[in-house]
């Protein structure tokens, strides 16, 4: 074995030790982690004891109260109790920046359509083989991005959010670092953030690749290793793999729905789809360079056809066969995203039975969850953990 080839399954261990050991505290041993692998997690700083299974991680902030991927929602998320804060779904700017919005369209997330010097910019693109139409992040500046203003992405279902319309400023992923650094001061313990790199495929053709500015970031901050608090995760495995190769953070590899195919797979001619991933040997693959998936609820428990939950699958255990831990994606309590058992009424922005839905997902096994209202999630934990 090679020196090389050595030092990255030694960095690779050290990653999957660190992640198994975040989101399972002390029982790392439901991972077969080695006593050692857990010492060595337990010991970092930052405490990663602190952080419980299952690990409640406030998507894209406590997303559920402020409009997302802002400062004041990654805030209320950390002030809430969240264990990790989706801080940064990814996305470059013209002049190379990284900046914080769900997607690289920002017109349905900031006020750029109430600002006249921009409406030339407004076109329509192919955005992982879909036409878009409005406003790309990387036909602007990161000064021009600063004069705008986030506002609620789905005010159908949070009418009270747009309350907040034009308060908060689009973040950069630098602030956020240097944000989650003070948090982390002020707080005593350490402060975990979750950023996504969003569409690598597409921002790499336009000379903006995504992986190689998470990496100079996070060298800059020293948050680039193995023990750093900073877990990466894209929807694109070949990003993950380049990521494996430029920084030592836990990596996690997202996964949609089982008949879908990831970009970059589509773009290479993969035939595969996430059905094929989330067998044994796709999850073997992944383990190889990831510590991590992401996958939807879906593909823990199946919806029917009349959008109630099945059987689970048996994702859980066949991840946990190969070391690898699972933080499915989303809770949110509003109805028309809960299974059709757990929804109360027909109302689009009113609660259902959201605690019912996170008892019957905890019971899978799961490691953790991405959930819009991280004050839910935690009493949801709560209640599962002592029975």
């Amino acid at each position: 074995m090679g020196t090389q080839e050595s030092d990255e399954q030694a960095r690779g261990t050290g990653r999957r030790a660190l992640l198994g050991a975040a989101v399972l505290g002390a029982g790392g041993a439901v991972l077969g982690l080695s006593g050692t692998a857990r010492a060595a997690g337990a010991g970092y700083a930052g405490g990663v004891k602190s952080l419980p299974k299952p690990t409640i991680i406030g998507h894209r902030g406590a997303s559920g109260y402020r409009p997302e991927h802002t400062l004041a929602a990654y805030q209320l998320a950390l002030d809430m109790g969240a264990d990790i804060v989706e801080a940064g779904d990814l996305v470059p700017t013209k002049d190379g920046h990284l900046v914080c919005r769900h997607e690289p369209e920002i017109g349905g997330t900031t006020d750029v359509a109430d600002h006249p010097e921009f409406a030339g910019r407004k076109t329509t693109k192919l955005l992982d083989g879909v036409s878009v139409t409005g406003w790309f992040t990387e036909d602007f500046t990161l000064a021009e991005l600063k004069t705008l203003r986030a506002i609620e992405r789905i005010p159908a279902n949070r009418p009270h959010n747009t309350l907040y319309n034009g308060r908060f400023e689009i973040p950069t992923f630098e602030e956020v670092l240097r944000w989650q650094e003070e948090q982390t001061r002020k707080r005593g313990k350490q402060v975990w953030i979750y950023p996504e790199l969003k569409h690598p495929t597409y921002f790499r053709k336009l000379g903006l690749g995504l992986e190689e500015r998470i990496a100079k970031v996070l060298r800059k901050y020293g948050k680039h290793k193995w023990n750093s608090p900073v877990i990466v995760q894209s929807f694109e495995p070949t990003s993950i793999q380049r990521l494996h190769k430029l920084i030592d953070n836990p990596l996690v590899v997202l996964l949609s729905g089982p008949s879908t195919r990831p970009y970059d797979f589509v773009d290479s001619g993969d035939p595969r789809t996430v059905a094929d991933l989330v067998k044994p040997a796709g999850l073997r693959e992944i383990a190889s360079y990831a510590q991590g998936i992401g996958p939807t609820l879906d593909l823990i428990i199946p919806r029917d056809a009349s959008g109630k939950l099945t059987t689970p699958t048996t994702l859980v255990a066949d991840a946990h066969k190969v070391g690898l831990v699972l933080h499915p994606w989303t809770l949110r309590n509003e109805n028309p995203f809960l299974p059709a058992d757990f929804r109360k009424g027909t109302d689009a922005d009113a609660y259902g039975d959201v605690f019912g839905a996170y008892k019957t997902y905890f019971a899978t096994g799961i490691d953790g969850v991405f959930t819009d209202q991280p004050d839910t999630g935690l009493l949801a934990r709560e209640d599962f953990v002592n029975g």
